[in-house]
């Protein structure tokens, strides 16, 4: 697996210092362009994460290793983007207790519906929190991720804050400066 650097404080576990980590795995390594939203999104809020790619289908047994081991290893939330029959998320989920994420990856001639429904439809007793289609469905992921780590983590929450507060005051300026426009009739 390898390890991002890490930038700024990172997400901590409420009983230690050491780091809870986020584990983003794909199932080709042609997902990377999608999921590196993912990896982006948590190095702007200082998580430290590992990447791998990994197959339900052409590597059964390794999935399931990495994914028992997640705890073990440090992670506390599992990020898993796959596309066609996407079962990667739930394999996942099948052997942890950690969170699962998954994003529906649209990498087939029905441009991520089918993987959006074979990675929502888990039957019960085996969540998988899905987000959106592509890479908004992989920045969601992140902060998801994110979010969940931040119940043992009030920097991290502040961060979020801080985030959540940004997007905000971006959405006003766009707005008063939309407002100017139609007020002096340019366009």
């Amino acid at each position: 697996m390898a390890q991002a650097t890490k930038k700024t404080k990172p997400a901590r576990k409420a009983d230690e210092s050491k780091p809870l980590k986020v584990w983003i795995a794909m199932g080709s390594d042609s997902d990377l362009p999608v999921m590196e939203e993912a990896a982006r999104t948590l190095a702007t809020f200082g998580i430290p994460y590992e990447i791998d790619v990994t197959s339900a289908h052409r590597t059964p047994h390794e999935t399931a290793r990495l994914a028992a081991g997640l705890e073990e290893s440090g992670f506390g939330v599992a990020i898993l983007g796959a596309g066609h029959a996407a079962h990667l998320a739930g394999v996942v989920a099948a052997h942890t207790t950690l969170p699962v994420i998954g994003v529906p990856l649209p990498s087939s001639a029905l441009m991520g519906l089918d993987s959006l429904l074979s990675t929502v439809q888990m039957p019960a007793g085996v969540p998988v929190a899905t987000v959106a289609i592509g890479k908004s469905g992989a920045q969601n992921a992140a902060i998801l991720a994110a979010q969940i780590l931040a119940t043992g983590d009030p920097a991290l929450r502040a961060r979020l804050r801080r985030h959540k507060d940004e997007m905000a005051r971006k959405v006003m300026e766009k707005n008063r400066a939309l407002k100017n426009r139609v007020a002096t009739g340019s366009s």
